[in-house]
């Protein structure tokens, strides 16, 4: 809807031989990824080509439901809510009696030819 930016970071590292044992903090990661000791660091086997290989896949799958979509670029998908299929997320328990409309609107565009940014 207007995201300029993505945040990846826990698939990365899972990708890079992360084990999710969540002690970053204490230096202590039993596979070597967040630990400056050297014993641990040791058995880091991760390589760079495993978090490319991962973003390359991510980046096939956002091309796919891209086309799906129409989109040939992410800057097209820039407000256009008309794509959202709002049913699903509105019938669900948690959402009962909000209102997403104001959020949702398509824009009026101010003159032909404008971009929503």
């Amino acid at each position: 809807m207007g995201a300029e930016e993505f945040g990846f970071a826990t698939a990365p590292l899972v990708a890079s031989g992360c084990v999710m044992m969540r002690v970053c903090h204490l230096n202590t990661c039993p596979v070597g990824i967040a630990t400056q000791n050297p014993e641990l660091r040791k058995k880091f086997k991760g390589k760079p080509e495993h978090v490319v290989n991962y973003m390359y896949f991510v980046a096939q799958e956002l091309r796919e439901i891209m086309a799906q979509l129409g989109f040939k670029t992410v800057n097209e998908m820039v407000g256009q809510v008309q794509k959202l299929n709002r049913n699903k997320a509105i019938e669900h328990y948690k959402a009962s009696g909000i209102d997403l409309t104001p959020i949702l609107h398509k824009a009026d565009v101010p003159w032909e030819g404008a971009k929503l940014l």
